[in-house]
Formats: C-alpha cells, sequence, structure tokens
C-alpha cells in the first residue's frame, strides 16, 4: 500500500472555508478518480503552531496506482485548489509505503 500524504499550512482567515471545501468538494473530487481507497484529514499538533496545518493521507494499492492518478488527474486537481486558495494554503506532497499494519 501507499500513501500519498499532502500536508496543507493553512490561514487562520481561511481555515473554516477550506476544511468545508477539502471535506465537500476536493477530497470527494480525489476519491471519485477511482485510484484511492481511503483517505482522511489530520490535523498537524505542533507546540506553539497555529493549529492551522493539516495533513490529508490518501491510500492507494500501488507506485502504479498513484502514477496514474498523478498522470491523469493531478494537476487538474491541484489547479483547483490553487486558484480558489492562491498562496493562503500552501502544500507540500509526500510519499510513503506501508509496511505492516498491526
Amino acid at each position: 500500500m501507499i500513501i500519498y500524504n499532502v500536508t496543507v499550512s493553512v490561514e487562520e482567515s481561511i481555515k473554516q472555508d477550506w476544511l468545508i471545501w477539502m471535506q465537500d468538494v476536493h477530497i470527494p473530487e480525489v476519491m471519485a478518480t477511482g485510484v484511492f481507497l481511503k483517505s482522511q484529514i489530520n490535523r498537524v499538533i505542533v507546540q506553539g503552531d497555529s493549529d492551522n496545518t493539516f495533513a490529508i493521507a490518501y491510500t492507494c494499492e500501488s507506485m502504479k496506482d498513484l502514477h496514474l492518478y498523478q498522470v491523469k488527474f493531478a494537476a487538474e486537481l491541484q489547479q483547483k485548489h490553487v486558484a480558489r486558495y492562491g498562496e493562503k494554503a500552501v502544500a507540500f506532497r509526500t510519499l510513503m509505503e506501508v509496511i505492516q499494519e498491526f
């Protein structure tokens, strides 16, 4: 299993709108691609942080599936996010491979 993690730092002024949009629009659109098996949105907890950093974890079966998402869907979906929030929501992406679940 592969976890495609998108960490987003969100300005306070848009936090509530961003959370609603992610839950009601963006994450459902990503899941509708059929590539990912599940997703979750998490708040990153860092002492002294503003509580405005979130990590969205999307799980897929393989790197081949992730590559399909990146080639066919990622650019358009990421552009929608940038068009709506610009520099008020800055994202970076990481990949993780699940070795074993307990």
